[in-house]
């Protein structure tokens, strides 16, 4: 019995290898791989002395050779194909172990060269696990080691692989190598933003206990050849694990944390935030974002952005939080939090949450619809103030205010006042009514609405979503612009004595 063993990853590779050889295999290898099972002990059949040819091209040509890919892919129980293995003496391969250079981890990196990023492009590690694949009828291909040691029980235990567990490592096999190819494939699509073949590959990270409710299943993955994903410097701490609808809320919250560079609190519920504030020191914009909506953040998943420390952990312990993720915790917060036992604790080691270029995807049936990532922030210098005039205390809440807007699901409206959310209307059919709520929501948790700002993710359509507002004591405005009626809303803000500016920019988000 022969085994054809090419990998890059050596992990678990010296106890596999000793299992065949111990099983009575001979053990053909090149490269980099003959050498790793020749500094183990283990003897090893070098390709070059089954081909009869050396390496070559740097290594670029090593495997890619009949008497290699007729070992893979001959039929031993169909008399012609073992009547030419038989002539051109060359015996067939019963295990085929590869796993293939490290493409996706290193292209990924900035500060990879396009030479580098193709010099990791295989051709023979595809070529010989395809092919052991397509011939699953007689070989196994195995290209992960987390595989190793249900093959070398089989093969202990009955002398072969089973046909239905040769047929499943070849499922494994072609999606390795779709996914890889798929990689390099977008790898070079770079330069076109939305080609003709959208090929995306992606690794399950997680199974998850269910979806979005009890009756749906449900995983995470990665996308292969990303810088980074959401759980990608994120320990956990302690907690129950992390469920479909955690990570969805976790992704919102951070998308509106990475808006901040001062101590800054986010609380996410239904992927909306409820309560936004930054203050002085981090307990301080906790205890702030939390007054902002006490209510709605029972449950919630909650970021902040600074270190837990001393009686802080005990004081988040007191509040029934689903998930809550901080850059560090100290050894007396962590004991405080962790006396919580369904309390989701992540430490985020990530010091650059987005991932620029990125795009977004949406489900649709039998498609998906693929847009940029709205990563755009309007600064101040490029906004048109439409009518009256803005302190800079103001115009500090207006610019908070609409960091958050664009978050929030539409039609979306974001209250305002010192730095806090006070009341958000969101996800609502119509702008009036979002503004509605987002009034009610203020009042309902003892905010004074008087002197407060306001932010819309779109234009106001009419002037009774303004006009509401102004009623309540609104002072300023911040919106797109655009409307057909922009001059009666502009009327009803400057006969309020309010101001109003306008960004010139939408963040629509369904």
């Amino acid at each position: 019995m022969r085994a054809l063993v090419s990998v890059w990853d050596k992990t678990g590779l010296e106890p596999f290898a000793r299992g065949l050889v111990e099983l009575g295999f001979e053990i053909v290898s090149s490269g980099g791989t003959a050498s790793f099972l020749a500094e183990h002990g283990l003897p090893v059949t070098k390709v070059e002395d089954v081909t009869q040819a050396p390496e070559m091209l740097g290594g670029r040509v090593k495997t890619l050779h009949p008497r290699i890919h007729a070992g893979i892919l001959g039929r031993p129980t169909l008399p012609d194909d073992q009547a030419a293995l038989t002539e051109h003496g060359i015996e067939p391969f019963q295990v085929v172990c590869v796993n293939l250079y490290p493409f996706s981890s290193v292209s990924g990196k900035q500060d990879t060269t396009d030479a580098q990023a193709i010099e990791l492009i295989d051709v023979g590690g595809p070529s010989m696990l395809r092919g052991a694949a397509k011939n699953f009828a007689h070989v196994a291909a195995v290209c992960d080691p987390t595989q190793y040691d249900g093959v070398l029980a089989e093969l202990r235990e009955h002398g072969a692989v089973s046909l239905e567990t040769r047929r499943a490592l070849a499922t494994d096999a072609f999606a390795t190598t779709a996914a890889y190819d798929a990689t390099i494939a977008n790898w070079f699509g770079t330069a076109e933003r939305f080609p003709e073949q959208l090929n995306l590959s992606f690794q399950k990270v997680a199974d998850l206990s269910y979806g979005e409710n009890p009756h749906q299943d449900a995983a995470y993955y990665r996308e292969l050849g990303a810088r980074r994903h959401l759980l990608s410097r994120v320990e956990q701490l302690g907690g129950k694990e992390l469920s479909y609808n955690n990570l969805a809320d976790l992704e919102g919250a951070r998308r509106v944390a990475r808006e901040f560079t001062e101590p800054a609190a986010v609380i996410v519920k239904h992927a909306n935030p409820c309560g936004v504030a930054v203050g002085a020191t981090i307990e301080e914009a906790y205890e702030r974002a939390l007054a902002g909506d006490p209510v709605s953040a029972f449950g919630c998943v909650m970021i902040l952005n600074r270190p837990v420390t001393g009686t802080f952990g005990a004081r988040l312990a007191e509040h029934f939080i689903e998930v809550l993720l901080a850059p560090a915790y100290d050894d007396e917060s962590l004991a405080a939090l962790q006396t919580k036992a369904a309390l989701r604790i992540l430490r985020d080691d990530e010091r650059r949450s987005d991932t620029p270029g990125e795009l977004d995807f949406k489900r649709v049936l039998g498609g998906i619809l693929v847009q940029d990532r709205d990563a755009a922030t309007e600064e101040r210098d490029t906004m048109e103030l439409a009518t009256g005039a803005i302190d800079e205390k103001s115009w500090d809440d207006l610019l908070f205010a609409w960091r958050v807007c664009k978050h929030v699901s539409s039609n979306a409206i974001v209250l305002v006042k010192d730095l806090q959310t006070i009341g958000i209307g969101a996800g609502q059919m119509s702008r009036v009514d979002a503004v509605r709520i987002a009034i009610e929501k203020a009042r309902e948790h003892g905010h004074d609405v008087a002197g407060s700002v306001l932010a819309s993710d779109a234009f106001f359509p009419f002037a009774d979503g303004p006009q509401l507002a102004l009623d309540a004591g609104v002072t300023a405005v911040i919106q797109p612009g655009g409307s057909k009626r922009d001059d009666e809303v502009t009327t009803v803000v400057k006969a309020a004595g309010a101001a109003m500016v306008l960004t010139g920019r939408r963040h629509f988000r369904h």
